[in-house]
């Protein structure tokens, strides 16, 4: 699909004259820009001109942006935390990618939660966890998270500073299930993962950082908006975090990572990419980990990620194998790579336990519902949406 349309194209988009259209920018309602240096005449992004037939849309039957806003449609809450814009990605301001190469997850998090990279907002005294079975590192962070809130009383002062606190110890807890650890430290959380996952390797500390700062937030997700909601009832941030976990494992959202770790597993080598694209596309079987409704010219998670798996494992076989799915799937069907993607290929390239790309998501996402439940207290108003009855009217 064109990324730029013409003057008449986007009339006709819009359905209206070229006149009204040069209307239109005069007024700020649209922009445009030169096509080229030899002529006059100018060109309209087309996602602007979708925007702004959406609004027309929607000014004629109001319903309809709250349809769509349910859908990647009209934004319907107000967040300062980030900002998705032309491609790229910011938390408070700040390019994504480049704290992901300059900065420590522990400064992300106190950016995202007070604005602040040195708040050291990560700081708490270690405590010994509760007794644990033996799970999977995603269903055992759900199952710790009830039997860690019990005991702690202050999780119920909703006020800012006592938040981040309790955000502090939650991390803390979920970074020793991961490490499977029995009692929390204040060493920062990429090196304790690496001291546990990739005990030899310690330039993995690096990647897990940039991992978990890429996965920190990314605005109004199904698991970030959940965790609003609960937050707007005035529950405390461990139920706010078990809520978030309980979105992002769905298959369509967080789960989905689960579905690329799988992609790498039957493709295997590089010289097996073609053969097992070849079968699924004949199947017509999604090629998972591919293509994003907010990037259309590729996640740029995605590929940071890989960019940096690249610079520390040139010759890996995880970056040999991720580099070949990535070729083909964009010589065949033109997509590129989401973070799913990159994490996938992470954990690969680390031989790390299945499900340890969803986990490492986990970690991260969670920096980011507790900076949206820190905002949603600080509003102190509950979400609550009516639906619009379709069933069977009363007698």
């Amino acid at each position: 699909m064109k990324q730029y349309l013409s003057a008449k194209e986007a009339a006709a988009e819009l359905g209206i004259q070229v006149p009204t259209l040069y209307a239109y920018v005069s007024r700020g309602l649209l922009r445009s820009e030169a096509a080229d240096g030899k002529t006059r005449a100018r060109r309209y992004l087309r996602k602007d001109v979708t925007a702004l037939k959406q609004r027309k849309e929607m000014r004629r039957d109001p319903s309809k942006a709250v349809e769509s806003a349910l859908h990647f449609g009209a934004p319907v809450l107000e967040s300062g935390i980030t900002l998705i814009e032309n491609g790229r990605f910011y938390y408070r301001g700040h390019d994504v990618i480049h704290l992901a190469q300059t900065r420590s997850f522990a400064e992300v998090v106190s950016l995202i939660w007070t604005g602040d990279f040195d708040a050291n907002v990560l700081q708490t005294d270690p405590f010994v966890l509760p007794p644990l079975p033996d799970l999977p590192a995603f269903e055992a962070f759900q199952a710790v998270l009830p039997l860690a809130a019990a005991p702690d009383f202050a999780a119920y002062d909703l006020s800012a500073t006592a938040v981040t606190q309790t955000g502090a110890r939650i991390l803390q807890v979920i970074t020793a299930v991961f490490a499977q650890k029995t009692v929390t430290t204040s060493q920062p959380i990429p090196q304790q993962l690496q001291q546990a996952l990739a005990a030899r390797d310690d330039a993995a500390a690096d990647l897990f950082n940039a991992a978990l700062i890429l996965c920190a937030d990314h605005e109004l997700n199904i698991s970030s908006f959940t965790a609003r909601c609960v937050a707007s009832a005035g529950s405390t941030p461990y139920a706010v975090v078990n809520a978030g976990l309980s979105a992002l494992q769905g298959y369509k959202h967080g789960g989905y990572t689960e579905r690329v770790e799988a992609l790498f597993q039957e493709a295997g080598l590089p010289e097996n990419v073609a053969r097992t694209l070849a079968s699924r596309l004949r199947r017509g079987v999604e090629i998972p980990g591919f293509g994003h409704t907010l990037y259309p010219e590729g996640d740029p998670r995605g590929a940071a990620l890989l960019a940096m798996i690249e610079t520390v494992y040139p010759e890996s076989k995880g970056l040999l194998l991720a580099r070949a799915l990535e070729t083909a799937v964009f010589h065949s069907i033109g997509l590129k790579p989401t973070i799913d993607f990159g994490l996938a290929a992470l954990t690969y390239t680390l031989d790390l336990p299945s499900g340890s790309a969803l986990a490492l998501f986990a970690l991260g996402r969670m920096a980011g519902w507790i900076g949206h439940a820190l905002e949603q207290y600080h509003v102190d108003q509950l979400i609550r949406p009516r639906a619009r009855y379709i069933g069977t009217l009363p007698l």
